[in-house]
């Protein structure tokens, strides 16, 4: 857990209210929990009977000069020249920082004559000219969020509401800074009604972070409700916000909604691929999408993300269910959406640091039993057809989205094949490495003229050592091919990228085609003996707040930032910092036989801080704590991991969010 710095964030956060929830959230998986409540009945008609669309400037603005009124023109431009009001995004928001700090004579807010020179409504008016409509934002308290300390609405919720109506407002950001106190469910129906009173359709979010279970109680006050802390654009942020929000599936629906906070897409603190998965996850929860980044500097591939229609199709489905979790043992998630027309969006999520093979079946995700289904894959465009087993390997950190459908209609399609390595790809340095590769029919029809290649850098040499090739495969069947593959002597220790190709043909003729990106690792055996783990090369690390440190805490932001590791007071000389969510992966060749630790909170946050810590052995569980906190002095971790090729330190928020949670691996040993 951690309060946010204030460059990354405006409020203070305390634990959210996800803390209740009875789960240990992390790589030893989730399973979700039976509903407290029936689902709130969806109406028939009203605000936001689909998750609220748009772009909300707070991400990549907070409250700099470059927020104005030349900014949200802009964006409404880019809306329409960009299709993105094409593909379902309406709504232009603007967070704090627009208002002047002082009320006016009569009490009411004025807009920054600087930022906004023409007022809102003419702002709203050239919004409304687009076909897009305008948000803003206020608190429920007596200041908003930021340390100006703009106005809030707490008593003045009537005028307030009526000034938003009278300049053409469509969406109100209601947070719930400087609060005073006041009882939340008071608050916000306090501006419910005031918003109703104007007599102007005003979608109203309520953002008390999730402190008071609003998914209990909101539905019916507002049309969407934040159930967690601030988004921030790292991996660690996402992930604990994903875990604290995907048990609450039966409270959404038609026009109440949970929100896990803004996108981050396109900010430039995750990858890619991480930003793929997080554009995924949010539609397959039904959560509300709303940009965070500066779409007028946008990148070619942030805009294929946020503009993915088909993905958007998932999260704006009519029946409104947000997506629940199948299974999620060993970072394996598999997280299934019933859609209005009887078909699934399964979201297969990797959550660990290294490529793995992510499974389930048809039924398992809630459809029928038939003899074959159509699979789309919706970030690839592709129709395929599957016996019924659905499965993809998935990269480090990737989502593999998929739609399968019951339809009947699944011969016209060319069947599923699956491809992957039998074992993590390792190469130890300066020695030819053997890696077996796997193509595995799973449609219902064979896979023919079968063909697969493997390729590496440029003066990389791989070579097949059994065949390639298969006339066909059958329903099941698979081509297994052995490869030699050897790096030019002297290749620097790291990761490469290698790419596995494979081609067939459909029973009728219709040529297909697979790729398959493959991270090898260039590695160093261990040493025999017993080593700190700080002095040795790691595989990947991920955290979630700034590095992964060694032989000092971690500071939350640049590296070398923390202080020495501390632990109840006692202070130890090796050792790594961590921040929740956290992981780090060491190759340990199947020469090792014990990984040892003394860990627990470190001191430098005080009294805050709660989490657990977990020791993996390939892809079992070697060793676990229980939730650790501040309170508790360094507890000993002993974990088997005889026979293992990679083994993981992971790190989790103990189930309460990230907020503070700086964990320490003290005298983290490795014995080979």
């Amino acid at each position: 857990m951690r309060h946010p710095h204030p460059h990354t964030s405006r409020k203070h956060r305390t634990r959210t209210a996800a803390a209740l929830l009875a789960v240990l959230l992390g790589a030893g998986g989730l399973a979700a929990p039976a509903a407290t409540a029936a689902p709130p009945a969806a109406p028939a008609e009203g605000p936001a009977l689909t998750p609220p669309m748009g772009f909300n400037n707070w991400n990549s603005t907070h409250c700099r000069a470059e927020f104005n009124e030349d900014m949200v023109k802009g964006i409404a431009d880019l809306f329409v020249s960009e299709g993105l009001k094409d593909a379902g995004y309406q709504y232009v928001n603007l967070d704090d920082c627009w208002a002047l700090p002082q009320r006016d004579a009569d009490g009411e807010l004025v807009p920054d004559p600087v930022r906004f020179p023409h007022g809102i409504a003419a702002v709203a008016d050239y919004v409304h000219s687009k076909g897009l409509k305008l948000g803003i934002y206020t608190s429920a308290g007596t200041k908003t969020c930021d340390t100006v300390g703009f106005p809030g609405a707490l008593g003045h919720e009537v005028s307030d509401a009526r000034q938003f109506a009278d300049w053409g407002v469509d969406y109100l950001k209601y947070d719930n800074c400087n609060n005073q106190g006041v009882d939340a469910r008071q608050r916000y129906r306090t501006m419910r009604d005031a918003l109703q009173a104007t007599g102007r359709p005003i979608v109203l979010s309520i953002c008390e972070w999730g402190e008071n279970k609003p998914w209990e109680w909101a539905s019916g006050v507002g049309q969407l409700w934040r159930t967690t802390g601030d988004i921030s654009d790292n991996w660690g942020s996402m992930l604990s916000i994903l875990k604290q929000n995907l048990p609450l599936a039966p409270y959404a629906g038609p026009g109440h909604w949970n929100d896990p906070d803004m996108l981050e897409v396109g900010n430039g603190g995750m990858t890619d691929t991480e930003y793929r998965s997080h554009f995924s996850l949010w539609a397959v929860m039904a959560a509300p999408l709303l940009i965070g980044t500066d779409l007028r500097t946008a990148s070619a591939a942030t805009l294929d993300i946020l503009g993915n229609k088909e993905v958007i199709a998932v999260d704006q489905d009519p029946l409104g269910r947000q997506g629940t979790v199948v299974s999620s043992e060993g970072g394996r998630w598999v997280v299934a959406k019933e859609m209005s027309d009887g078909s699934r969006a399964v979201a297969l999520f990797n959550e660990s640091g290294t490529a793995q093979r992510i499974a389930t079946s048809a039924t398992a995700v809630g459809l029928p039993r038939a003899s074959a289904y159509t699979q789309r894959d919706l970030w690839q465009h592709r129709d395929t057809n599957t016996a019924g087993t659905i499965a993809a390997t998935v990269p480090a950190h990737g989502t593999v989205l998929l739609r399968v459908s019951a339809d009947g209609r699944w011969a016209e399609h060319p069947p599923a094949v699956e491809t992957g390595l039998t074992e993590a790809p390792f190469i130890e340095q300066d020695t030819p490495a053997t890696l077996t590769t796997a193509v595995t029919d799973l449609g219902r029809t064979p896979a023919r003229a079968v063909s697969a290649t493997l390729t590496g850098p440029d003066g990389w040499i791989v070579r097949a050592l059994s065949p390639a090739t298969a006339a066909a495969l059958p329903t099941g069947a698979s081509l297994r091919t052995r490869w030699r593959v050897t790096a030019p002597p002297g290749t620097a220790v790291g990761s490469y990228a290698l790419s596995l190709r494979v081609r067939y043909r459909s029973p009728a003729g219709e040529r297909a085609s697979t790729d398959l990106p493959v991270t090898a690792s260039v590695v160093v055996p261990p040493p025999s003996g017993t080593s700190y783990l700080s002095d040795l090369p790691w595989l990947s690390a991920a955290n979630g707040w700034g590095p992964v440190e060694r032989d000092t805490s971690n500071g939350e932001s640049a590296a070398g930032d923390g202080g020495p590791l501390t632990i109840n007071s006692t202070v130890y000389a090796k050792g790594l910092g961590v921040h929740a969510a956290g992981e780090i992966a060491y190759y340990a060749g199947k020469r090792c036989t014990k990984v040892s630790a003394q860990v627990g909170v470190d001191d430098e946050k005080g009294t805050k801080g709660s989490v657990a810590f977990e020791v993996w052995a390939d892809g079992v569980k070697a060793a676990s704590t229980d939730v650790l906190t501040k309170a508790q002095a360094a507890q000993p971790l002993t974990a088997d991991v005889s026979g293992a090729r990679v083994v993981r330190l992971v790190v989790t928020d103990g189930g309460d969010g990230i907020d503070s949670d700086h964990a320490d691996w003290a005298d983290a040993r490795l014995s080979c």
